[in-house]
């Protein structure tokens, strides 16, 4: 069922259009902004779940993909600043490092069977530790001129309790949502 092959076919192209639109409005509009250090640096939204959705269901070709089409699109709608190339290589990770992860993980097992809370877990925690958490910050203290330590423990809370909401939601919509795949 997950989509490994080189090619996308139209249905794979909608659903991931989809998915773009769905980040989009995540990221874009429907956030929470924490002050950080003087700067508004601490953005909270679910706009990454659709991302990581689309690299566990159709891997990470079409989830880097996604991730890159809601990042420029969602720009061009709404920027939330200057444009900066660092969140756009976050963005296409976002898609990216789930669909790796999931392939990694699923080994023999059916794509369903792989699809426990455990692996959404590990796949959640390691794309949230490497994309949010170091890369984000590292391009927000670039950005901004803010040390990269003073910027980190904030979003290391941030961090920590964004991945077990992320997981469950994830959980609960490939749960609801295999028929699509």
């Amino acid at each position: 069922m997950l989509k490994t092959k080189n090619k996308i076919d139209i249905r794979t192209m909608v659903k991931a259009g989809f998915l773009v639109a769905i980040s989009i409005v995540m990221t874009r509009f429907v956030y929470i902004m924490l002050p950080l250090a003087g700067i508004q640096a601490l953005r909270i939204s679910f706009g990454d779940v659709p991302l990581m959705l689309s690299g566990i269901l159709f891997g990470p070709l079409v989830g880097g993909l996604t991730g890159l089409a809601a990042d420029l699109i969602g720009f061009l709608i709404n920027p939330m600043g200057p444009y900066y190339p660092g969140f756009t290589l976050s963005s296409i990770l976002w898609g990216v490092l789930p669909g790796l992860i999931f392939i990694v993980l699923r080994g023999k097992k059916s794509f369903e069977k792989s699809l426990s809370f455990r692996n959404i877990v590990i796949a959640v925690a390691i794309t949230a530790i490497l994309v949010s958490l170091i890369l984000n910050t590292y391009w927000l203290s670039i950005l901004y001129g803010k040390g990269f330590l003073i910027l980190l423990p904030p979003r290391f809370v941030a961090t920590l309790i964004s991945i077990p909401i992320h997981s469950m939601v994830i959980r609960a919509l490939v749960k609801y949502l295999k028929f699509l795949i």
